[in-house]
């Protein structure tokens, strides 16, 4: 049992029961046709025995199960020549439940908002003397999801704990984290809230099903004010030691979908059981059963919005300070360069080196090399106008 194998079993049924946005069709079919023969694909000979093989195409859709593992590898490979050796902390921040289907049905405004008010807090504490009085770097990353596949909109990042003063100096912190995590919950609670206010007063916000309430203006601050009321959750830890490890670290966070094939754990006539982390109870594994129409529901509720940039970068690790503040930094922490090693490669070639293996050697005669003499043209992708 695939992530593949329930949408192309389930999602025809879904779709009668259910509507989708432009973007979840376009995600389900992408997952659906995947490596199939919808795709198109090429026939390759072996140059000895003449033996020979088809292979399909991917879809390349960022929520597909099957099309993220070399995409991370390349990703991580490249991002890692940007490294300090320097500590590293993983800081994650939450949205308060009573939030979570207002966002829903904002996606790009208050996404880009999550991302915005979780900048604005570290940069504005970093920068604090109290703090630490410098210029830091990190990197954020969206996800949508908890581990039963519920709507759970969340910022990872990945902060860089040192960073420059204004007179060029590097500056690095003890071991703890430079911000008390309560410090760093309050000011997130403060932006996103106060933003959040702005676009009700500018009427940029949306409100459908549950959140229609919400357009009374006293029913909104009252949403606003039991949201200040609340202890926001948050927390910070150190990653793994040394340079590398830190950007192996962050690859198991900027490319992960909703969810992996391998927590998939059987199905019924009409469901499916998957495997969770109960992170309230000591990361204790158990089962969850739901109707397979319900997992694909769940798992819809995560496609992101068309062109979103998933992977956002700020401060020393932000485009414009690459070749300038940053590789000062690299002075300054006598860090080592790091050259990629897949650079100029295919992907082919890039996952015949991770996994140690000539992927193009002949399968039959154990000799001569495959070589694609005929491509399958990849017919038109259907219309996704969505009733």
């Amino acid at each position: 049992m695939t992530i593949q194998s329930l949408f192309v079993d389930n999602y025809d049924y879904f779709r009668v029961t259910h509507k989708v946005s432009i973007e979840q069709a376009k995600a389900a079919t992408a997952i659906k046709n995947c490596k199939t023969d919808a795709l198109g694909g090429h026939r390759h000979e072996c140059d000895s025995c003449g033996d020979s093989k088809l292979s399909y195409n991917s879809c390349r859709n960022r929520h597909c199960p099957q099309c993220q593992g070399v995409d991370k590898e390349i990703w991580v490979d490249q991002r890692s020549k940007d490294i300090l050796n320097a500590p590293y902390f993983h800081v994650v921040f939450t949205i308060p439940e009573q939030l979570h289907m207002l966002i829903y049905h904002n996606q790009k405004l208050l996404y880009k908002l999550m991302y915005k008010a979780v900048a604005e807090t570290l940069n504005e504490l970093a920068w604090d003397d109290k703090y630490l009085g410098a210029q830091i770097g990190f990197l954020s990353v969206l996800h949508t999801w908890g581990q039963n596949l519920h709507y759970h909109p969340h910022i990872h990042t990945i902060v860089l704990a040192g960073g420059l003063t204004k007179d060029n100096r590097w500056k690095e912190t003890s071991k703890k984290f430079f911000i008390p995590v309560k410090v760093l919950s309050k000011q997130f609670r403060g932006k996103f809230l106060y933003y959040l206010k702005q676009y009700y007063n500018q009427k940029k916000l949306k409100f459908f099903t549950e959140t229609t309430k919400y357009q009374s203006r006293s029913q909104f601050q009252q949403l606003l004010d039991s949201c200040y009321e609340l202890n926001w959750y948050s927390y910070t830890k150190r990653t793994f030691s040394g340079p590398l490890a830190v950007m192996k670290y962050l690859g198991l966070y900027t490319h992960r979908i909703a969810i992996s094939n391998k927590r998939i754990l059987s199905q019924g006539y009409d469901t499916v059981t998957i495997g969770v982390k109960d992170y309230k109870n000591n990361n204790k594994r158990k089962q969850v059963k739901m109707t397979k129409v319900e997992f694909i529901r769940r798992f819809l509720m995560h496609v992101l919005p068309t062109r979103f940039v998933k992977v956002r970068h700020y401060g020393l690790l932000a485009n414009r300070n690459r070749k300038t503040k940053l590789e000062r930094c690299r002075r300054l922490t006598k860090s080592p360069s790091y050259k990629p090693l897949y650079e100029g490669l295919s992907k082919i070639e890039v996952l015949g080196k991770i996994l140690n293996k000539d992927m193009t050697l002949c399968p039959s005669c154990k000799k001569g090399h495959l070589e694609s003499v005929h491509s399958f043209k990849i017919p038109p992708f259907p219309s996704y106008k969505i009733p």
